[in-house]
C-alpha cells in the first residue's frame, strides 16, 4: 500500500516517490505498460534495481516477464529480501520516505540458459532464425548473406529441414559439390562465399553457439504463464556466460522479439500487456547493424504493443537507442548521465530533451545531479499523455537484491511448468540425415557389380554368343550398343545430381577416396 495515493483509480505499479524536493509518487499505470519503455543511465546508477522493481509489480499484477541476467543479479528473484540483511534498514528507511509498506516476498521465477547450466535449455531452429538474423549474426558479406538466402530457399525447394547448424553445413557442402547446378537455378554461387560460411559457422559452433539449435524449439506459449495465484511467471535468461558472445546475445533476443510479433495474434489496447520483454544492454543490437536490421526493430517495436507485448530496453546512454525507436518509447526512467566530455554534454542535453519540461527544476541538471537509486521519470498518464519529468527516489525491491543461493536456483528449475520439457535434444529426420543417405545410396548404386541377365549366376550358350561375336579362332568382345535415350523426366532434381556426381566419382580410387573423405567427415559419428 502506498500512502497518499489513490491506487484504485487506475491499475498501475508503484515505481517511487520522493520527501522534500521530490515529486509526486510515479506508478507504470497497467493499461500503457504496451507502449513500450526505456531504462538508461551510467553504471552503477541503479537501472538493475529499477528493472527488478517493474518485473515483480508485472508478476504481481498477473503479468508474465521476460529479461535477460547479464550480471546474475537479477536471479535474486525467487527469494524474499532478507529482512536480517545489511541493506534492511536503508530499505526501510527509503520505503518510509516514500510512503511504501515494504513487505518482503519471492516471485515465481523460470530459469532459462542458452547453455543449459543454469536454466532450462532454450533453443531455436535454424530454419526459424532466418537468413537475415543467421547473417548478422555470423557478420556475413553482402554476397555472403545471398549464398546463405540460397541454402534457405534450396531447402525449402527440396524438402530439406534446417533444425540444427549440422544441418546447415551439410547443405553448404552440398551446394559447393554442386555449384554449377545451383548457379544455374538460383544465381551465382561461388565456393569461395560457401568457404566463408562455414569457417564462420566453425567459429559460432566453437563459442558454443551450436547450442542454440535444434529441437525442442521453445514454444512462446511457456514465456507467458502465471502461477496457481495468478501472478505473472518472471522468465530470467542467464546472460553472464552468453554476454563473452554479445552478437549471439543480441541476435537471440531480438529472434524472440520477432518470433513474438509474428506469432501472437491482434489485442488492441488490453487491459493489461500479455507480457513484458526487457531488452537489456540494448546497444549490442544497434552496434553495427545494418539498416535493414534497423527497420526490422523499429517495425516489431512499432507495431507489437497491438499484440499486447510491451519491450524496454536498458541502456547506458539512450543516445544507444535509434531515434525512430526512441521515439516510442513512453514510459522512461533516466538515472544519472555522467558529463566528462564533449560528447557527454551533447548527449545529456539531447536526453533532457526527450521530457516534458518541469518548472520546479532544469531536466538536464536533474540528470546531472540524481544518486544512485534515484531517476528523472515520466510514465503515461490518462489517454497516453507523456507525464511531466519527476525527480524519483525509486522504491525498494520486496524480493532479495543479489544473486540467489544455488539451492534456491536449483528448487526453482525442479518446481518449473517447463521441467524435463527441453533438457533431452531431439534430432529428428532432416537436411543432414537426408542427404547422407542419398550419398550413401549412390555410394552403393555405383559400387554393385551389374546383375546377370536373367537373375542367375549362369549364362547359357545363346546368351554368351549374343554376348561375344565369334572370330573364326574365338569369341572377342561384341560392340557396345548405342545408349537408349532415358524415357521419363527430362532433369533432374539439383539432389539427383548430387547423387549421380558421387556415382561417377566411385569409378576411380581417387574418387572413392573422396566419397570415403566426404562420408567420414560430413556424415560421420556425432
Amino acid at each position: 500500500m502506498v500512502k497518499g495515493v489513490d491506487v484504485t483509480e487506475e491499475p498501475g505499479i508503484f515505481v517511487g516517490g520522493g520527501g522534500e524536493g521530490y515529486g509526486v509518487p510515479q506508478r507504470l499505470l497497467l493499461k500503457y505498460g504496451n507502449r513500450h519503455g526505456l531504462i538508461a543511465g551510467a553504471t552503477g546508477t541503479g537501472k538493475t534495481v529499477t528493472l527488478q522493481v517493474l518485473a515483480e509489480g508485472l508478476s504481481a499484477a498477473g503479468v508474465p516477464v521476460f529479461l535477460s541476467d547479464v550480471k546474475g543479479d537479477l536471479s535474486g528473484l525467487c527469494q524474499p529480501g532478507d529482512p536480517a540483511g545489511k541493506l534492511h534498514d536503508g530499505f526501510q528507511k527509503r520505503a518510509a520516505t516514500i510512503g511504501l509498506d515494504l513487505q518482503y516476498r519471492a516471485f515465481p521465477v523460470t530459469f532459462w540458459d542458452l547453455f543449459g547450466e543454469k536454466g532450462h535449455p532454450i533453443r531455436a531452429t535454424v530454419a526459424e532464425m532466418g537468413p537475415l538474423l543467421l547473417s548478422r549474426l555470423l557478420e556475413l558479406s553482402e554476397a555472403q548473406e545471398g549464398v546463405l538466402n540460397v541454402a534457405f530457399r534450396l531447402s525449402d525447394d527440396e524438402g530439406l529441414p534446417l533444425l540444427d547448424l549440422k544441418d546447415l553445413q551439410a547443405l553448404l557442402t552440398f551446394i559447393a559439390e554442386n555449384g554449377d547446378a545451383v548457379t544455374a537455378r538460383y544465381g551465382l554461387v561461388s565456393k569461395e562465399s560457401v568457404g566463408a560460411i562455414q569457417r564462420r559457422l566453425l567459429v559460432l559452433e566453437n563459442q558454443g553457439g551450436a547450442k542454440l539449435f535444434g529441437e525442442p524449439a521453445l514454444a512462446l506459449s511457456d514465456l507467458m504463464l502465471t502461477d496457481a495465484s495468478g501472478a505473472g511467471r518472471i522468465n530470467i535468461l542467464a546472460s553472464d556466460k552468453l554476454m563473452n558472445s554479445p552478437r549471439l546475445y543480441a541476435t537471440f533476443l531480438l529472434w524472440l522479439l520477432s518470433e513474438l510479433f509474428e506469432t501472437l495474434p491482434e489485442v488492441g489496447d488490453p487491459d493489461k500487456p500479455k507480457l513484458v520483454f526487457f531488452f537489456d544492454e540494448a546497444h549490442l543490437l544497434f552496434d553495427d547493424a545494418p539498416k535493414v536490421l534497423v527497420a526490422k526493430v523499429e517495425q516489431v517495436a512499432r507495431l507489437i504493443r497491438s499484440k499486447g507485448v510491451g519491450v524496454y530496453f536498458i541502456t547506458q546512454n539512450p543516445a544507444d537507442v535509434p531515434e525512430n525507436i526512441l521515439g516510442q518509447l513512453g514510459n522512461r526512467v533516466q538515472h544519472a548521465l555522467r558529463a566528462f566530455t564533449a560528447k557527454d554534454q551533447k548527449d545529456l542535453r539531447l536526453a533532457a530533451q526527450n521530457y516534458r519540461p518541469n518548472p520546479r527544476f532544469a531536466i538536464e541538471d536533474a540528470i546531472r545531479e540524481v544518486g544512485t537509486g534515484e531517476a528523472v521519470t515520466s510514465f503515461l498518464e490518462l489517454k497516453g499523455i507523456p507525464g511531466v519529468a519527476e525527480r524519483t527516489l525509486v522504491r525498494p525491491p520486496s524480493s532479495r537484491l543479489g544473486p540467489c543461493d544455488e539451492a534456491a536456483r536449483a528448487a526453482a528449475i525442479a518446481g518449473s511448468p517447463v521441467a524435463g520439457k527441453y533438457d533431452t535434444p531431439v534430432d529428428r529426420d532432416s537436411a543432414w540425415e537426408m542427404l547422407r543417405r542419398r550419398a550413401e545410396e549412390a555410394a552403393r548404386n555405383a559400387e554393385a557389380p551389374p546383375e546377370p541377365a536373367g537373375g542367375g549366376l549362369q549364362l547359357d550358350l545363346n546368351e554368351f554368343k549374343q554376348a561375344r561375336r565369334y572370330d573364326g579362332k574365338g569369341y572377342g568382345r561384341a560392340e557396345p550398343e548405342a545408349p537408349k535415350k532415358r524415357a521419363g523426366r527430362q532433369s533432374d532434381s539439383i539432389t539427383e545430381t548430387f547423387a549421380k556426381s558421387f556415382a561417377r566419382q566411385l569409378g576411380t580410387k581417387g574418387g572413392q577416396a573422396l566419397v570415403r573423405g566426404v562420408l567420414g567427415t560430413l556424415f560421420g559419428k556425432r
